[in-house]
């Protein structure tokens, strides 16, 4: 199946008091580069997530960011007691220099930068778990996602592709008749300078002219390439590096048969078969 490399996805869940969520943003890249923000307590979690991204995805910068809000419970606080003591012990210094002072208020000393600390998450408890396993469901919809945008780009590359067919249908038409034009031409051009030419000499550069405008072979070479564009987009993935080839070799091509056009009609189909194999490269820049 044919995949994208962008795509965007969200899971959210509350666990053991804790609510916790994946935002995945994936966008084009040559090869597979996964990145993760985590919190520091949970770095540990980081290789078996990366290994997870790896067997689902092959290319793309995929963007992982991890969201864990614990809530305000007793369960989830902690009290910092050395700082608390020393905190204490600062202030009996302090009443001891200075009997006038005020007590604290115990309220004021829960307030300190750093007194009250959420519980910090084991990497290996029941949230650490439900991180890993709500990643999986994060990966999932975000494959799904790429899989309906592929899909889509997968459409957009077959009508291009039945475009070309056309164009080099006319082509060919067009081809078709290049000698005789061509001796028209040099009849005619020779009749303007009043030249006599012998006839067996005429033909034979009628027939040169034609060999060095023959465009048969790059017109075989398109077709082929355009069957084996579509053999791939029906293949299994992923497609995009092959695929890329492909729109390469259909524009040397496509060059090549511009470069040889000699008649104005000719000379635009090369124009138009030029643009629509450049929109399939930039299609295909986003498959995986």
């Amino acid at each position: 199946m044919v995949q994208s490399m962008t795509a965007f996805a969200r899971c959210q869940e509350t666990v053991a008091g804790c609510e916790i969520g994946w935002e995945l943003r994936a966008v084009n890249h040559r090869f597979l580069d996964v990145q993760f923000r985590l919190p520091d307590e949970l770095r540990a979690l980081e290789y078996p997530l990366r290994e997870a991204a790896a067997g689902r995805l092959k290319r793309g910068k995929l963007m992982c960011v991890l969201v864990v809000n614990q809530n305000s419970s007793n369960e989830a606080l902690e009290l910092n007691r050395p700082l608390l003591l020393q905190l204490l012990a600062t202030l009996e210094r302090v009443r001891r220099d200075a009997p006038e002072a005020h007590t604290s208020n115990p309220m004021d000393l829960l307030r300190w930068p750093g007194m009250l600390q959420q519980t910090a998450i084991s990497p290996d408890g029941p949230v650490a778990q439900a991180i890993k396993a709500l990643f999986e469901a994060a990966l999932d919809a975000l494959v799904q996602a790429r899989r309906i945008e592929g899909e889509a780009l997968k459409d957009a590359i077959v009508r291009r592709l039945d475009e070309i067919d056309g164009i080099i249908a006319e082509c060919q038409q067009l081809t078709a008749g290049v000698a005789g034009e061509l001796s028209a031409r040099l009849q005619a051009r020779l009749a303007e300078l009043e030249a006599d030419v012998a006839a067996d000499r005429l033909a034979q550069e009628v027939a040169l002219l034609a060999q060095k405008a023959d465009v048969a072979e790059e017109l075989d070479r398109l077709v082929i390439h355009l069957s084996e564009s579509r053999s791939r987009l029906n293949a299994p993935g992923p497609h995009g590096r092959r695929l890329d080839f492909l729109a390469q070799e259909l524009m040397r091509e496509a060059n090549t048969l511009a470069a040889k056009s000699v008649l104005p009609s000719a000379s635009r189909v090369a124009v138009d078969l030029k643009v629509a194999i450049d929109q399939i490269r930039e299609q295909v820049q986003n498959l995986e």
